[in-house]
């Protein structure tokens, strides 16, 4: 299902709320339309440039973000909506040498909707900041150890961030996730579930935790973004109340 379209306040705060939640070092803001993240992680949203309207931006937004990126020694990518408002920009990317990878899902829905997803199900544990009973799920075995590291450096250094987990009958955290509350957004990253425990409800238990932090907090409006291929997510998401607002490639060379 579709969600109806953003307006550019909202499209704005979304994506200054992503990357809140994954915390670049730096992020460059001056240029119109943009936010450039820099960082050498292997997290996409924390390593592209990405458009903070869906429409009218300058002609020469490719070249100048290029340059920003080898200034700092980085490569680099873009994060751009599949809309009609961004067809020059995607036609300015491929004649600079990049390709459209990784199709990816915005889906937003209430914070409503997302705890009342597992009705009668005991929440997991929250804590306002990183500890090993929630790191150590992203990484474990059956998980990308340098990709987990990442993850785990990036979201636990964001001040906006709460930090959910599930614990298995041996005391061992067999599920994870976190959300981080910035912009008005409730925004959700970060969902491990190890590979022996999938199919349980674990995963609706975090998310259920945590919309609890974010009703405690008055937060109304929550975000999240999924690559297309994971039917699994989007199956539990739409099940959460989330639709999408849009789809995104990364534009790499």
């Amino acid at each position: 299902m579709q969600h109806p379209p953003l307006d550019d306040g909202a499209i704005a705060s979304l994506e200054r709320a992503t990357l809140d939640a994954v915390a670049p070092p730096a992020v460059h803001d001056a240029l119109d339309g943009w936010l450039v993240p820099f960082d050498t992680s292997t997290i996409g949203r924390a390593t592209s440039a990405v458009p903070t309207r869906h429409h009218d931006l300058p002609d020469d937004s490719v070249g100048t973000i290029a340059a920003l990126f080898t200034a700092r020694g980085l490569h680099g990518a873009y994060r751009v909506a599949d809309v009609a408002g961004l067809a020059p920009l995607q036609e300015a990317l491929r004649r600079h040498g990049y390709a459209p990878k990784q199709p990816t899902l915005v889906q937003v829905g209430t914070v409503a909707a997302m705890g009342a997803l597992c009705p009668g199900m005991p929440l997991g544990q929250l804590s306002l900041q990183p500890v090993p009973a929630w790191s150590s799920v992203y990484l474990a075995e059956g998980f990308d150890p340098v990709d987990g590291a990442h993850r785990v450096q990036a979201l636990s250094r964001s001040p906006h961030v709460v930090y959910a987990w599930v614990a298995g009958e041996e005391g061992q955290s067999i599920a994870a996730g976190t959300a981080a509350f910035s912009q008005g957004w409730a925004s959700i990253h970060g969902m491990r579930t190890l590979p022996a425990h999938r199919g349980k409800g674990l995963a609706g238990r975090i998310l259920a935790t945590l919309a609890d932090a974010a009703r405690a907090r008055g937060l109304e409006r929550v975000f999240l973004q999924v690559e297309e291929g994971n039917t699994a997510a989007l199956a539990l998401y739409r099940r959460a109340g989330f639709t999408t607002a849009w789809r995104y490639h990364y534009w790499r060379k």
